[in-house]
């Protein structure tokens, strides 16, 4: 079976390394549009040979893989359909899982299925680690019912959302708006709080009226996720917007939740912290930037 990456990121990686055993006779190619940039070029390849994956020098030279998985950044999705266009055809099955809002994967659908290739519609619905490709996922889609069986006797945790494209992104999208925005909130009233010299009273009362949260983990995690994948947030945050908007809510609630995530990520991660250092030096940053 032949299994190609367009975009070679976190995503990708976490699914071919729990994929490759159980399809040990596999074929796996990938293409990212770092292996185009000189400074980021070689360890995008040493991410993919160290695999055993394939090299791809354009992303029309994935095409005649059985699977497509698209995994890219979410401002990024559109575009990389688009790159493998000219060359995919009948038989080949595109599978998105990028954090987009539906009225953009059906957009890609609809350049997909005209190009004569199948579309699938997949929302990662947890962190890929440490399962990878056995991360809870949805399907929508014409194919998705098709699909659904094969995908479980691969190791995919899958479920069918809907037989229309966008069914099961819209159900990521929504969700989103709550998990990132709770991140946000977290880092943003932790941050004033210890602007405003009250940081253990906060911490303390906010532990108090919310013991569920674990409080001894709960804000060093959601530090960790936005300084390291803010960037990633983001952009899924704009597309959360973007579904709101469509929806006739209010789509800026998101776009401050990405605002946020954006000045999280410009912050940086630096290793062996404890959590009130973390908050200090990612204030620092916040009022200096």
């Amino acid at each position: 079976m032949k299994i190609a990456f367009l975009g070679f990121g976190e995503a990708a990686r976490a699914f071919h390394d729990t994929l490759a055993p159980v399809l040990q006779t596999g074929e796996f190619r990938a293409y990212d549009r770092l292996l185009d940039d000189e400074q980021s070029s070689g360890d995008m390849q040493q991410a993919m040979q160290s695999r055993n994956v394939s090299v791809a020098r354009s992303a029309a030279e994935l095409a005649d893989a059985e699977w497509i998985f698209s995994a890219v950044t979410a401002d990024q999705s559109l575009e990389a359909a688009q790159s493998i266009l000219p060359a995919i055809g009948q038989g080949a099955l595109f599978m998105d899982i990028n954090s987009v809002s539906p009225d953009r994967k059906r957009e890609t659908a609809d350049l997909i299925e005209g190009a004569g290739a199948d579309y699938l519609d997949m929302a990662v619905m947890a962190p890929v680690h440490p399962k990878g490709h056995a991360t809870p996922v949805l399907i929508a889609g014409s194919v998705a019912e098709t699909l659904v069986g094969r995908l479980r006797e691969l190791g995919f945790d899958a479920n069918v959302a809907g037989a229309k494209v966008g069914s099961a992104t819209a159900i990521k999208m929504v969700r989103s708006v709550f998990v990132k925005g709770l991140e946000a909130i977290t880092v943003e009233a932790l941050l004033a709080a210890e602007a405003s010299g009250c940081f253990e009273e906060i911490l303390a009362s906010l532990s108090k009226s919310f013991p569920g949260l674990e409080w001894s983990k709960f804000p060093t995690y959601q530090f960790e996720r936005t300084t390291r994948h803010g960037r990633r947030r983001a952009a899924e945050m704009r597309e959360s917007g973007a579904t709101l908007d469509a929806l006739g809510l209010n789509g800026g609630i998101a776009r401050e939740t990405a605002a946020i995530q954006d000045a999280m990520a410009a912050s940086g991660v630096v290793a062996g912290e404890d959590l009130h250092e973390t908050v200090a030096r990612v204030l620092a940053a916040r009022l200096s930037g």
